[in-house]
């Protein structure tokens, strides 16, 4: 089999240390996604390696579900077909023929309550059916700057830096893990305001990486520590929710940016604070 690379290493190697562990506990201990963990272990498991990953469940809640479901005409379910996996619990393992992929999100917003503003009959006043100015919001800032955003799903969102540490060494070797020769730890403090009524389902750090002074950019390491607790998955409306990110580069590369996107590439929701000396 071919050599798993660092990301699928350090999920062996905390499924190894229990034997048996919920995908989304390990995700949790590494500051994943557990999505994106789970297709990793999916896909690891038709790799050759003594791994199965399956699902539990109540049956008898599951009918109920599917039962009560079906009588409000709400089940849009079937029997799988097509490219995707089956999984099963017991002694089978899972059968998979697909390769992973991104988490997808719903690619249009909400819809938002409309509302009117302004005396009537003036320059102020606008209509339920007619569009709503939005302010110009900053996109830049620097350490402590608090930035807006909207994610994929219509959530409006403010992004804060809240502290960079560089180097975090000691916190990363005091969590238990170990630095190769050369290299160095960062750790990035954000929090996240839900200022809407949508939702926010993804991971808040999930394309947070930082830039560096030739324009490369790092993206975060499996890892949490136990001092700086990592994001959680979702922020609820009226919510803030704050985590740490971890990153490990060469000791002597130069950062200059934080830069937080909805999105794997760059488009006009992202956010860049300098961190430049």
């Amino acid at each position: 089999m071919v050599p798993p690379d660092p990301v699928d290493a350090r999920l062996l190697a905390v499924l190894a240390e229990s034997g048996r562990a919920a995908v989304h506990e390990i995700a949790q201990r590494l500051g994943m996604d557990p999505r994106e963990a789970a297709m990793r272990l999916i896909t690891l498991s038709g790799s050759g390696l003594p791994l199965l990953v399956g699902v539990e469940c109540d049956p008898n809640g599951l009918r109920r579900a599917l039962a009560n479901a079906a009588a409000y005409g709400n089940y849009m379910g079937g029997p799988p077909s097509g490219p995707y996996a089956v999984h099963q619990s017991g002694p089978h393992p899972v059968q998979q023929q697909y390769a992973p992929q991104a988490p997808i999100s719903q690619p249009f917003p909400a819809q938002q309550p409309q509302q009117t503003w302004g005396p009537p009959q003036s320059a102020g006043w606008v209509r339920a059916d007619q569009p709503q100015p939005r302010a110009v919001v900053s996109r830049t800032g620097k350490i402590g700057t608090a930035l807006e955003a909207d994610s994929l799903e219509g959530a409006r969102l403010t992004i804060q830096l809240v502290e960079v540490v560089d180097p975090a060494d000691f916190l990363f070797t005091a969590a238990g893990y170990k630095l190769a020769e050369g290299e160095r730890a960062v750790v990035v403090h954000t929090e996240v305001t839900n200022a809407s009524q949508v939702p926010y389902t993804s991971l808040p750090d999930m394309y947070l990486v930082l830039v560096t002074k030739t324009g490369e950019t790092v993206t975060k390491a499996p890892v949490s520590l136990s001092s700086r607790p990592a994001h959680k998955l979702g922020v609820q409306p009226g919510e803030t929710a704050g985590g740490h990110s971890v990153f490990v580069l060469p000791e002597e590369t130069q950062v200059i940016q934080v830069r937080w996107s909805v999105r794997p590439e760059v488009d006009q929701n992202t956010l860049v604070w300098t961190v430049e000396d």
